[in-house]
């Protein structure tokens, strides 16, 4: 763990709530037996479903450019392991969860709270809707690359609120984009080339509700 926080400072990462975050974080929990020994490297690595579990680097960045803080209120789509969320549940307030796979929701559930982390809340949904209800939202994060940016998420979004999301149609090109949302409109800036899992949309999965 001590190297992988250690590579994670060299590649640039320097807010050390982030760092502290995730060197608290156990990753092995929420890989699979298979790649128990590899938890600590700095890799993505495959969960169920065909979702993966993301780079520690590319957790670690994403979330410094977040900017969350303690009282905040934050959104993530694509629930996944829940390894992301139990970063972000420890720096943030509250977390909503949302994931479209019942299988991968229940588990990280469970490990969530096996953890002893309560302040994520999960649900099982189309992401790309984010989650109405609970909106607005201090901070919206996606796990998935959608094809274009998500206006769903933008307008759930509280003023002076920050998304960050990967976009891009070919897992070759795409990159993670910041939008801060202002009482004059949206400020865009693009931080890094990523290869993430497609965000789908539409009618869950029969297979994922069992």
């Amino acid at each position: 763990m001590q190297r992988l926080i250690a590579e994670l400072r060299n590649s640039g990462i320097s807010d050390e709530n982030v760092l502290a975050a995730i060197a608290s974080v156990d990753r092995e929990r929420f890989v699979t037996q298979t790649f128990a020994e590899r938890a600590w490297e700095n890799t993505a690595l495959p969960i169920a479903f065909g979702q993966t579990i993301s780079q520690p680097l590319v957790v670690a960045a994403m979330t410094e450019a977040l900017r969350v803080g303690p009282r905040m209120k934050v959104l993530e789509i694509g629930t996944g392991s829940g390894y992301q969320a139990a970063v972000l549940a420890k720096l943030a307030r509250r977390v909503y969860s949302v994931e479209r796979f019942k299988p991968l929701s229940k588990a990280a559930e469970r490990l969530l709270l096996d953890l002893g982390i309560y302040n994520v809340v999960v649900d099982i949904n189309d992401g790309s809707k984010g989650w109405p209800g609970q909106a607005p939202f201090d901070r919206i994060i996606v796990t998935a690359a959608a094809e274009e940016r998500p206006q769903a998420l933008i307008d759930q979004l509280a003023v002076g609120g920050i998304l960050i999301v990967p976009v891009g149609r070919d897992p070759t090109s795409q990159v993670v984009e910041r939008i801060v949302k202002n009482e004059s409109g949206l400020q865009r800036d693009t931080l890094m080339p990523v290869r993430f899992v497609p965000l789908v949309a539409g009618p869950l999965p029969v297979l994922g509700q069992g």
